[in-house]
């Protein structure tokens, strides 16, 4: 047998404080990582939603800039996700933008709001179709056809940790004279 020219290696004989220390490490880059999220996702719309003009060629509203009447502390607000459509049936498309504030981490309550543009004049937001203080946060979310339809997922109690919604039920919402009507989705159930 050979005896080695060089002294025992340091990771051969690891003692308490060198996995202690690795532990640590790994706990270091896994807060990290946790901190450094990528950006929010937007709605995709499938082809008949993609057009952002109509036949009059007016540009659907831009979300970005638009003050939303969310209460965030100071946090600003996070455009989650969006979609556009003539929701009115007026030629000239509004915007749906699902927005929530931008807390970092867990899962903010949202809103649900829709956007129009007079001639010239900057977005604006004309009605509110879920309420943030309704403490829901939005799934899955589309405009088709002039039908804006959303998941909404809630809590059955304070009990219930904020990470892990339990109820979720399916809404929708369409224009019906002067206001957008609820169509659906009045019963929660639990997921």
């Amino acid at each position: 047998m050979q005896t080695p020219a060089l002294p025992d290696l340091a990771h051969t004989a690891a003692k308490p404080m060198h996995w202690l220390a690795t532990a640590a490490a790994m706990a270091g880059v896994v807060a990290l990582a946790g901190l450094l999220q990528p950006r929010a996702a937007t709605a995709t719309a499938t082809a008949p939603e993609q057009r952002t003009t109509t036949q009059h060629g007016a540009p659907a509203p831009d979300p970005a800039g638009v003050e939303f009447p969310l209460e965030c502390g100071g946090a600003g607000t996070t455009v989650a996700k969006k979609a556009s459509g003539d929701l009115d049936g007026d030629g000239r498309p509004e915007t749906v933008a699902v927005v929530h504030c931008a807390a970092g981490s867990g899962t903010p309550p949202g809103g649900i709001y829709v956007l129009t543009r007079s001639s010239g004049a900057a977005p604006r937001v004309v009605a509110t179709l879920v309420d943030p203080a309704d403490r829901k946060t939005v799934g899955d979310f589309a405009v088709r056809d002039g039908l804006v339809s959303a998941t909404l997922l809630g809590y059955s109690s304070l009990d219930v940790p904020r990470c892990c919604p339990d109820q979720e039920e399916q809404a929708s919402w369409r224009w019906k004279g002067k206001a957008f009507v609820r169509t659906s989705g009045d019963l929660a159930r639990s997921v």
